[in-house]
């Protein structure tokens, strides 16, 4: 794998909930002009869990044609059903893509131990010739590949070289660099420790799979090769520009229902959505059991969003180029607002 910036594609739907084919195109288009390293398809952010298995591998092949020859491809294929994942990950290499990524079985519970040889292992021996990335990420799949497993992996197999690390635990991450040596590659899933982890000489990630290059591709990518080049500074100018941006990827709230207070976290790619609604990007909703901000949610993101139009407004410049919207127009406007978070709780 390229060190750099890989988005996780969004994947727009209509006001129906089906596949929004021409919006899909638009968003890998925008990615591909603002210079992004890769695109994964059918990822968390793109909410693979509510494909049916055509849909999931007519997404794969759109971006495996569109960006061929223009960035890397990769495409989303784990499950917590070893099988399941195995025939994914064959059509996604009918399509050519450059790589596929495996989340950590979710829900039924295995050990790392298990993981390793029931899952990655058994992809890895069955398609010797595809980069597999694992991903870990045990605040969404209840279980967790540990460095150890992971070290064994990389040792045995050719094509695990690199890991798509969402664990939000830095010591977990300096324990892979340990055990994985030095040639091994780390890749953020946590938008918000790309700086601190591809700074920290115990870490030394190569850059990041992120949710919000969706909205700012071209200054994510920019952040990511500076830091790989050693511009700290530089980069250190970006992360502070797009910081209010990043905290959105989860956005809690305190809310008040009628038999009390209740927190209520909403989790992407819910919060980028909803991002791209206000903008007039293609998106759409969330597919259920995904709905709606609350009202407080709501109005935190609006507040980011015009903190950073305030301050640094060329981060939103390739959106507002790039799909002719106006961007000012759409943060100021309540038009441009309705039906986008929930009037009560």
């Amino acid at each position: 794998m390229e060190s750099g910036c890989y988005t996780a594609l969004i994947t727009p739907f209509n006001q129906a909930g089906e596949l929004d084919k021409e919006g899909l195109e638009q968003l890998i288009n925008f990615q591909i002009e603002n210079n992004i390293t890769g695109i994964l398809a059918t990822g968390t952010t793109g909410e693979s869990p509510t494909f049916k298995w055509k849909e999931h591998d007519d997404v794969i092949a759109r971006v495996a044609q569109l960006a061929k020859d223009k960035c890397a491809r990769i495409a989303g294929t784990g499950s917590n059903n070893t099988d399941e994942a195995l025939n994914g990950l064959k059509n996604a290499a009918k399509e050519g893509v450059d790589a596929i990524l495996m989340v950590d079985p979710y829900y039924n519970g295995p050990s790392s131990l298990e993981i390793r040889k029931e899952y990655y292992e058994v992809a890895a021996r069955e398609y010797p010739d595809m980069e597999i990335i694992p991903y870990i990420i045990p605040g969404r799949t209840g279980a967790q590949m540990l460095p150890q497993d992971l070290a064994m992996l990389a040792q045995n197999f050719n094509n695990i070289s690199c890991v798509k690390e969402a664990t939000g635990n830095l010591d977990n991450m300096k324990l892979t660099r340990k055990y994985c040596g030095n040639d091994f590659q780390i890749f953020s899933g946590d938008d918000g420790l790309v700086y601190d982890m591809m700074t920290d000489p115990e870490i030394k990630a190569c850059g990041s799979i992120s949710v919000m290059s969706n909205i700012a591709p071209k200054f994510m990518t920019q952040m990511v090769s500076m830091l790989n080049e050693g511009d700290t500074k530089s980069a250190m100018k970006i992360q502070t520009a797009l910081k209010p941006l990043l905290d959105l990827v989860v956005v809690t709230t305190l809310e008040d229902s009628q038999f009390g207070q209740v927190s209520c976290r909403a989790r992407n790619p819910l919060p980028l959505k909803t991002i791209m609604q206000i903008f007039g990007m293609p998106g759409g909703p969330c597919r259920r059991p995904l709905g709606k901000m609350t009202q407080k949610g709501f109005n935190i993101i609006l507040d980011a969003l015009k903190n950073v139009q305030t301050n640094n407004p060329e981060v939103f410049e390739p959106i507002a180029l790039f799909f002719n919207v106006d961007i000012q127009g759409r943060l100021s406007n309540p038009e441009f607002h309705k039906d986008l978070y929930y009037d009560k709780y």
